[in-house]
Formats: structure tokens, C-alpha cells, sequence
């Protein structure tokens, strides 16, 4: 069960974790006002290297056009919005790694928009994450069968084989329990790698 969606779904699952964290440096700093650039780059770091070089990459690339091969439009539908809510945030990142030294020198505009950002990313990836936990991975499950499942499987590994994708993996796995520890949030088993 899941053969197709296993490893993005427990992927999932180290973002969400470190979403937490995030949410809480976010709140530190609304009810401060002050933003700390070195509280805020580890968030960055690991947005970009592992929710999208490694993970959305792995979407984008392999499980995308394997959905469409099996029938799934890529113009519209639940891959369309896929796409765009991974530019959405991309757009998000870059925008507060952008204001980052502004505002963690005192300019009050970055660090506007730095929270307002960062509150905007926190929202669309908690809300695309259920969307593809829910929707768009079941019917994956559902749609690719057979040797279009070992195919998508082996593409995975070697997504993560490649040598730079291994290094940020190591990295940004490592940074999410370094800050989970940071900020108490408890490493919990997600559902999926509970039920093995």
C-alpha cells in the first residue's frame, strides 16, 4: 500500500515537523519584532535543499509525468496545482532569504515583510501538503500499478543516489533534529512509517 507514494509521504512528515519549528521562530519574532537572521537561515537552508531540490524534485520529475503517462492532464487538475503552489513557494523563500539581512539589521519593512512571508509559506505548505497527502497521492496509489510502480520506485533511489542530493539529504535530515531539539517539537513517528 502507498508502494508508489511511501517515500514523498514520509517526507511529508520531516517538513511538517520542521513547519512546527518554523511556526514558532515566526511567533518569537511577530511578538519581538526582531528577526534573527541566524534563526531564520536553517529554515531557509532547508526549504530549499530538501523540501525542494530533494523532495518536490522527486514530485516534479518523477511523479508527475508518471501520473501522466496514466492518464492524469498535466494543464489542469491536481498536477497543474501541484506546480503552481510549488512556484507559490519558491517565490515565498526567496522573498525572505531577499530580506534577511535588512531585517536582521533593524530595517522595520524587511521584517514586515519577512513575517508576512514566512506566514504565507507556513500556510501554503501545511494546506499543500494535505492536499497531496489526500488527494493527489491516493489516486496515485490507485492509478500506477505494476511496472510503472517498480519503474517510479527506482527513479526514487536514484533521485536520492544522485551525490548531490545524498549530501542534502544527510544535511537538511540532521538540521530538522537539531532544530526540533532547538525548539521542542517531538520527532514523532509519522503515520505512514508507523504503520510500515
Amino acid at each position: 500500500m502507498h508502494d508508489s507514494t511511501r517515500c514523498l509521504r514520509e517526507e511529508h512528515q520531516v517538513i511538517l515537523k520542521v513547519l512546527e519549528c518554523f511556526e514558532i521562530v515566526l511567533r518569537q519574532a511577530r511578538h519581538t519584532g526582531i528577526v534573527l537572521r541566524d534563526a531564520f537561515e536553517p529554515f531557509v537552508e532547508f526549504f530549499r535543499d530538501f523540501a525542494d531540490r530533494c523532495h518536490h524534485c522527486k514530485e516534479e520529475d518523477r511523479l508527475f509525468p508518471c501520473l501522466e503517462r496514466c492518464g492524469m492532464p498535466r494543464e489542469h487538475g491536481p498536477i497543474a496545482m501541484m506546480l503552481h503552489e510549488h512556484q507559490l513557494g519558491r517565490t515565498h523563500v526567496r522573498t525572505i532569504a531577499a530580506a534577511l539581512p535588512a531585517a536582521s539589521d533593524g530595517d522595520s519593512s524587511a521584517v514586515q515583510r519577512v513575517l508576512e512571508e514566512g506566514a504565507s509559506f507556513l500556510d501554503l505548505l501545511r494546506h499543500h501538503i494535505m492536499k497531496e497527502d489526500h488527494i493527489l497521492f491516493p489516486m496515485a496509489d490507485e492509478m500506477i500499478a505494476g511496472p510503472e510502480r517498480i519503474q517510479l520506485e527506482g527513479a526514487y533511489a536514484q533521485a536520492d543516489g544522485q551525490e548531490v542530493n545524498r549530501a542534502a539529504l544527510s544535511r537538511c535530515r540532521t538540521l530538522a533534529d537539531e532544530l526540533c531539539s532547538r525548539h521542542g517539537v517531538a520527532l514523532r513517528q509519522g503515520p505512514e512509517q508507523a504503520s510500515g
